[in-house]
């Protein structure tokens, strides 16, 4: 009977565990509903997007609209209209600390955009309103002045819209050889004909301690190959997507993009590692570098891209400024990229000096 009871006892926690349904932007409001919750080991907070697009990305108390590097994050859930069912993401509770979110969109944390698990009591230091007054007062200079009619210094930025992606088919011609081919295109974008002779591209990562890619915007040749040299400090050469410019294009569409991993540098290095991609296809191709904020700093590439559209490689690069690089840092770690499915190819060659032997490996990504 002892036993039975002791048994009873340990379900006790998993049955009487709460599940708190959080809404993201309801109403068009830029806003969590309810904006915080107390829980406890065991409970789960399930976070429901609603129309627009935007993130749960965990934060600190200190830096409300900073990403916590390792911490939790949504990634970009875009939702095109009031219809469910609805995306959502959940947070599984472990302990009762505070614990700080907010909303990575452009502008939405510096316009009290934010969410707490566990704040202190309203009137302490850290409580819910304490948490979003320092999200308002740190980042919501932008959002002020735009809202002010009378504002000589209105922000007049609209965010370029999303690629619209076609399949096109077209008749390649090299030498003796004809065959049709179809490929995701967009207006603009030339057919996958390969080079009469394949070139090398090289860019350099941080020439002269700068965050830059140098060049920063290249056109490339199917089966041309682009060689990324890092130099001092570290950074990566990470793939993202256009309309999320300082986020890894995993954490967007699912799809494994190519990343180098961080590259460590030294200040008096005379040999310096390198990173290769081979084109597979004419599509454009969007990258960053994953280091803290420097993709916030600007420091993102393009190839292919289309320089007569909106979607174009400075629209790209001050989307990324924009954005400040909020939802990028901590989430380029780690070393090599793994496999996906997607509409293009490319082969991928990483040679690290100071490392063991190399990397070589091809990934299918998508070109958004």
């Amino acid at each position: 009977m002892a036993g039975k009871f002791a048994f009873t006892l340990s379900l006790l926690p998993a049955a009487l565990a709460v599940t708190y349904d959080v809404y993201v932007g309801a109403g068009g409001e830029l806003a969590y509903t309810p904006p915080y919750v107390n829980a406890v080991d065991g409970d789960v907070v399930n976070f429901i997007f609603r129309p627009k697009n935007h993130t749960v990305t965990q934060s600190s108390f200190e830096a409300p609209c900073v990403a916590l590097p390792g911490g939790e994050r949504s990634g970009f859930r875009p939702v095109p209209d009031d219809n469910p069912p609805f995306p959502n993401y959940q947070f599984h509770v472990t302990d009762t600390t505070p614990k700080w979110f907010y909303c990575g969109q452009t502008g939405h944390c510096g316009q009290g955009m934010v969410f707490a698990i566990n704040p202190a009591p309203e009137g302490e230091a850290r409580s819910f309103k304490a948490f979003r007054d320092l999200a308002i007062a740190i980042n919501g200079t932008a959002a002020a002045s735009s809202a002010s009619p009378a504002s000589s210094s209105a922000d007049t930025y609209v965010t370029p819209p999303a690629p619209k992606w076609a399949t096109a088919t077209a008749t390649i011609t090299q030498g003796q050889s004809v065959w049709t081919t179809t490929y995701s295109s967009y207006d603009g974008t030339p057919p996958p004909t390969p080079a009469p002779q394949p070139a090398e591209h090289k860019i350099t990562v941080g020439a002269n301690g700068e965050f830059t890619f140098t060049p920063s915007n290249i056109q490339a040749s199917v089966g041309d190959k682009v060689i990324f040299e890092f130099r001092p400090k570290n950074h990566t050469v990470t793939q993202s997507s256009f309309s999320n410019p300082c986020q890894p294009l995993a954490d967007v569409t699912g799809v494994q993009g190519f990343r180098s991993g961080f590259v460590p540098v030294a200040a008096d290095a005379t040999t310096f590692p390198t990173f290769e991609i081979v084109i597979n296809d004419t599509a454009p191709i969007w990258g960053y570098c994953g280091q803290g904020n420097h993709c916030g700093s600007g420091m993102v590439f393009s190839i292919n891209a289309v320089e007569s559209g909106p979607n174009n490689f400075a629209a790209f690069q001050q989307l990324a400024r924009r954005i400040n690089g909020t939802e990028a840092s901590g989430a380029a770690s780690g070393n090599g990229t793994s496999t996906g499915s997607g509409n293009g190819a490319i082969s991928v060659t990483s040679s690290f000096v100071g490392f063991v032997g190399s990397l070589v490996f091809s990934a299918a990504v998508a070109f958004l």
